[in-house]
């Protein structure tokens, strides 16, 4: 960078332009001053050259340059086009090869911390799980700070990692990365603004960061409103939505004058239309519905009907009630629960709930609302092709770039958090059986009533269920297994660990032991993790270590549950577990099965063959647009799954009984 040259001065003042001390304007060497008219400099100044044109949609040109507009304390790169500014640029540093136009005002009142340190109170309005948002935080980060209030040493701690943070972040200059584009927008300050972020219309950015980078980019679209926030890369804000006290994730998507606050949405969650107050949005929180009120809430892998609907107070002491719908949990059209509540992990809610039901012990239930009461169905969802379809979708859906994921994510369907509560449940079951004896009507349990087919139903589908987790856990083990002997095959079954243990969690998406969660947490409060990279690479080798574990707790769990003893295993044991695995997913694929076939039943052609059609005609217009049952890509997939697992089923019940 050198000073301007005299004759510069003046080639500037005669195009326009003015400064009130031009010593402290700088330009590039070779930098040429034709394509800077109408600009007025203020405090300290530096231009970079301009080149280059920029491709406007529908084939024009416009060349890099600044025009029109007031300029204090700017430092501008390559090759940017700054035009038609209304009121001011000030404080800010702004990259290579950006294109800003048509904007009211961009500045940094300093020093600022760009939306980091910001306290957004989820789930209790009113405070005491306050999560101070910074532009590394994970969900799991965030959720040990909202819910392990009862270890304030933690929480002390996260504190401190977040204070680093914010320290960091902190500046008196505000930045607009490279290739930025920023067009027809209003008020934007305080604002870190990402490499290829793209903002087209948006009416006022305050205090925030846009974190978007070259392989994901941020894009803010027309009307969008936001203080107080944080948009991580590869995410979305479109189209009126008010953002206040917000965090949002990777890959997200919020639109349709969706509104916010006090909130946390973490990676791929997708929000249009409706709104939510202090909620915490695990990965795959999806609602698309202007009536839908998402309010004091736990959510991951959800999907919410429309019309959904959640109170969080009584009219008692405000809204300091809360709850969650563990993940997979959905909800119908027009459903409501009055917290505080617990649903249990892939459950459905129907009608309204105000009985203050913990579900969290029977997963994959039906809620259903009948003459005002709430009915539980235990484990019918295990048998629902919408289920396994979600569970298929998700890891398919993950938009995130593959480097730089920050969330852990395991999108197990079984794993030992699921089978363990389903071990519970059927225990639970059982137990109201005895207790009320087996020909009851209806039992009661958490304020909930089951039907005496729905508690045996249950019963089978658990068992179902648990008996094709530990055989698939057994099988994969089998394959990296010395089967040369029956001797070397039993030995080699035992764990070599004892890490995986006992009770699993669910971070918001990371599955794991508790008992490695609870050291991981005692290293963090003692001292040993100093920081949100060590801590988020601890969590990292966890999750990629979940195989290890699984196996460490499904043997312990195959022990108990066949009634064996560890050095009493016998290879006739084996052939019997997965004999059982064998028939347990052929009984599972074939409830799935006429799942999907109810689907393509007569009742389902209602609303084809418009215009008084023949029932032919019916039939061929519902082909056209669903396809033939037996050609439908999950039925196919369902009958080679069968035949899939039935042959390897009996592989290793013929390698086990040679030996």
């Amino acid at each position: 960078m050198r000073e301007l040259t005299q004759n510069e001065m003046a080639q500037l003042e005669a195009q326009g332009c003015s400064s009130d001390d031009w010593s402290r304007v700088q330009i590039a060497d070779g930098a040429s001053l034709k394509y800077v008219r109408g600009v007025r400099f203020t405090g300290d100044i530096r231009l970079g050259c301009f080149r280059k044109s920029f491709e406007m949609p529908g084939g024009m040109h416009k060349h890099t340059g600044i025009f029109n507009a007031t300029l204090h304390n700017v430092t501008i790169g390559d090759d940017c086009c700054i035009e038609n500014i209304k009121n001011y640029i000030a404080n800010y540093d702004i990259g290579h090869d950006s294109f800003v136009e048509n904007v009211d005002i961009i500045l940094c009142d300093g020093p600022s911390s760009f939306g980091n340190g910001v306290e957004v109170a989820v789930l209790n309005e009113t405070g005491g799980r306050e999560v101070t948002i910074h532009d590394r935080l994970t969900a799991h980060e965030a959720y040990f700070e909202a819910f392990y209030r009862h270890r304030p040493e933690l929480i002390a701690a996260l504190k401190r990692f977040a204070a680093n943070r914010v320290s960091e972040r902190t500046s008196l200059r505000g930045t607009i990365g490279d290739h930025v584009t920023i067009v027809d927008t209003g008020y934007i300050k305080n604002v870190y603004i990402g490499s290829h972020a793209k903002i087209e219309g948006a009416g006022r950015l305050k205090n925030g960061t846009l974190n978007s980078r070259e392989e994901a980019p941020i894009h803010i679209g027309y009307g969008v409103i936001c203080d107080d926030f944080i948009v991580q890369d590869g995410s979305s804000v479109e189209d009126c939505t008010t953002l206040s006290r917000v965090y949002v994730g990777q890959a997200c998507s919020l639109g349709h004058g969706y509104s916010a606050s006090d909130s946390l949405f973490f990676s791929n969650c997708q929000e249009e239309n409706g709104e939510a107050c202090a909620i915490f949005a695990g990965p795959f929180t999806v609602t698309h519905h202007k009536s839908t009120l998402l309010i004091a809430g736990l959510f991951s892998f959800m999907n919410a009907g429309s019309g959904s609907n959640q109170s969080n107070h009584m009219y008692k002491l405000g809204p300091i009630h809360q709850g969650s719908m563990e993940r997979g949990a959905k909800t119908s059209s027009d459903s409501y629960i009055l917290w505080p509540a617990r649903i249990g992990a892939f459950s459905l809610v129907m009608g309204r709930h105000s009985s203050h039901s913990d579900t969290s012990d029977l997963p994959f239930s039906y809620l259903i609302e009948k003459n005002g009461e709430t009915y539980l169905a235990p484990a019918v969802n295990l048998r629902s092709v919408g289920t396994v379809r979600d569970a298929q979708k998700w890891p398919k859906r993950d938009k995130r770039y593959k480097e730089g994921r920050m969330d852990q994510i395991n999108f197990n369907l079984l794993s030992p958090y699921t089978i363990d509560k389903m071990m519970r449940g059927l225990h639970v079951l059982e137990e109201l059986e005895r207790l009320s004896g087996p020909t009851s009507d209806v039992y009661a349990y958490q304020s909930a009533k089951i039907t005496n087919s729905s508690l045996h139903r249950g019963q089978q589908l658990y068992r179902i269920a648990i008996q094709k987790f530990l055989g698939n856990s057994l099988i994969s083990h089998l394959e990296r297994t010395d089967c040369s002997s029956a001797e070397s095959l039993l030995e080699a079954l035992k764990p070599r660990r004892t890490e995986g243990r006992g009770t699993w969690v669910d971070l918001a998406g990371l599955i794991a032991p508790k008992e490695l969660v609870n050291a991981l947490l005692d290293d963090v409060e003692s001292g040993k993790i100093q920081s949100t990279t060590e801590f988020d690479a601890a969590l990292r080798r966890m999750n990629d270590n979940y195989y290890r574990y699984e196996w460490t707790w499904a043997y312990d769990k195959m022990l108990e549950y066949y009634g064996l003893y560890p050095d009493r295993v016998t290879i006739d044991d084996l052939i019997r577990i997965i004999e059982q695995w064998k028939e347990s997913v052929v009984s599972l694929d074939r409830m799935l099965y006429a799942d999907a076939k109810k689907e393509f039943s007569l009742s389902a052609h209602t609303g084809f063959g418009f215009d008084g059609a023949s029932q032919t005609t019916v039939e061929r217009d519902f082909e056209q647009v669903r396809g033939d049952f037996e050609s439908n890509p999950f039925v196919t997939a369902t009958l080679e799954h069968i035949d899939r697992k039935s042959a390897l089923g009996d592989h290793w019940i013929s390698v086990l009984k040679a030996l």
